[in-house]
């Protein structure tokens, strides 16, 4: 019918924030002291993990989806 929804330019640079901040967060969790969080090593270090990929795929998909080339050659046929 219409067009997809398209995100403003703001959102899609707060998109691809969030995303780098994931993953930050992720490699803060991995390295930060034993004893300082309330979880134990194994835990500690499966959560960072998961931050880590997902803060990756976000940002893959945020690019994919507003920064590409290719997507803007495709808009415009």
């Amino acid at each position: 019918m219409g067009q997809p929804n398209r995100q403003p330019g703001l959102i899609r640079y707060f998109t691809l924030f969030m995303s780098v901040l994931y993953v930050v967060l992720g490699i803060y969790l991995w390295f930060v002291p034993a004893g300082t969080l309330s979880l134990g090593e194994t835990p500690r270090q499966l959560l960072a993990a998961v931050f880590v990929f997902y803060g990756i795929i976000r940002f893959v998909r945020t690019y994919q989806l507003h920064f590409s080339k290719n997507r803007d050659e495709d808009d415009a046929r």
